[in-house]
């Protein structure tokens, strides 16, 4: 089968395009690179307009025109590369606004991927339309959305995605599954808002290849350390202020136990490796599930706080605080949980050797391939 993988998100695809080609398949990359980020793409589809000088005269063209210079140029680089493009059994895309263009353009650029290939789908795995919706609508306990009901983040914040419940996008959602064959959940934020949905074809959990990830047997004879790294776009999203919270009550009672490492908005390939010392990482606060970051960090063998609900426990039939550490919207709890880490550290020996074996179980990049397949076909 040829495999065209439309969109970047902490290496979804690229890691999908590794398990793919294990099983003798073909599949190709195409997008930008996810921001700050830097994740490599196979094409990689420039945002000049976006991102640097250029985006003051792309502001100014809408502006005084309505022309977006950066969809003009997106597609005049998915023409030139039409060759590499085209006749694919498969084209699925990272997300339903893939190259961050205005809703109109992004439906153009749609439908032009899919009228050079065969079957389209939709991947799950990043705010859209159904996630957002219902999170807004306050069907979640909590969400990305509770520091924004809270009135901490204003609703211009791009990181909410409430661009995806305006009249435009909405259409463009409707636009795209009509046409689509059916989307694929990544993980139970996703699942959950598409459980009922007739295109909705399951959950495939994230990608990863762990092969590639070295596990890292952790090595309790000094401090522990406690890596929080942080994307500052992201900042209330994630939960970083209740993290920070934390850490300042651990800090304070820990100081001579602790080792405290903070970073903030590296590209992937020095993130991956800042927290190679550390004992127990910091994720995120306001989700049900692993994200990428989390699960790369569990195939190390580190402690994560991050999603972990019970639902999360139940459909995986897990015990709770075995895998990985549900970080509930408070800092006192965090720190509790942080604590016990800390004057019981045979439990971050266990949890890390547990994690290892979860990524590998679920979330293995040949294995799931298999299951895409399935589905695609």
């Amino acid at each position: 089968m040829r495999v065209l993988l439309v969109g970047e998100y902490n290496r979804s695809h690229r890691y999908l395009k590794e398990g793919l080609q294990n099983l003798g398949h073909e599949a190709i990359v195409v997008g930008m690179d996810d921001g700050f980020k830097k994740i490599d793409v196979d094409i990689e589809i420039n945002q000049k307009f976006r991102i640097g000088p250029l985006q003051k005269v792309r502001s100014l063209m809408i502006r005084l025109f309505k022309i977006d210079l950066h969809f003009i140029d997106v597609k005049k680089q998915l023409l030139k590369h039409k060759a590499q493009l085209e006749n694919f059994d498969v084209v699925q895309f990272i997300n339903e606004s893939s190259f961050l263009c205005s809703a109109k353009d992004e439906q153009n650029v749609f439908d032009l991927l899919t009228s050079w290939n065969k079957k389209a789908y939709i991947l799950s795995c990043g705010t859209d339309y159904s996630s957002v919706k219902f999170s807004i609508d306050k069907k979640f306990r909590y969400s990305i959305h509770t520091p924004y009901f809270e009135g901490r983040v204003k609703p211009t914040d791009f990181a909410l995605g409430l661009k995806y419940l305006t009249p435009e996008f909405v259409k463009l959602h409707h636009h795209i599954y009509n046409k689509i064959e059916g989307v694929i959940s990544s993980d139970l934020d996703y699942y959950i808002p598409l459980q009922n949905h007739k295109k909705h074809l399951g959950m495939i959990p994230h990608v990863i290849n762990v092969d590639s990830i070295p596990y890292q047997a952790p090595n309790i004879e000094k401090k522990i350390t406690i890596f929080h790294g942080i994307n500052r776009a992201n900042y209330y999203k994630k939960g970083n202020d209740i993290f920070d919270a934390a850490l300042d009550l651990i800090d304070a009672k820990y100081k001579t136990k602790v080792n405290i490492i903070k970073v903030e908005n590296l590209p992937y390939k020095e993130y991956i490796t800042a927290f190679d010392t550390a004992h127990i990482l910091l994720d995120q606060v306001y989700a049900y599930d692993q994200g990428y970051n989390a699960l790369e960090a569990m195939a190390k063998g580190k402690v994560v706080f991050t999603g972990a609900e019970k639902e999360w426990e139940d459909y995986y039939n897990v015990t709770p605080n075995t895998i990985a550490i549900n970080a509930l919207p408070d800092a006192k709890e965090i720190a509790s949980k942080l604590e016990w880490l800390i004057e019981n550290p045979e439990k971050i020996i266990n949890i890390s050797k547990n994690a290892r074996q979860f990524v590998k179980q679920y979330h293995d990049h040949t294995e799931n391939a298999k299951l895409f397949l399935e589905k695609w076909s």
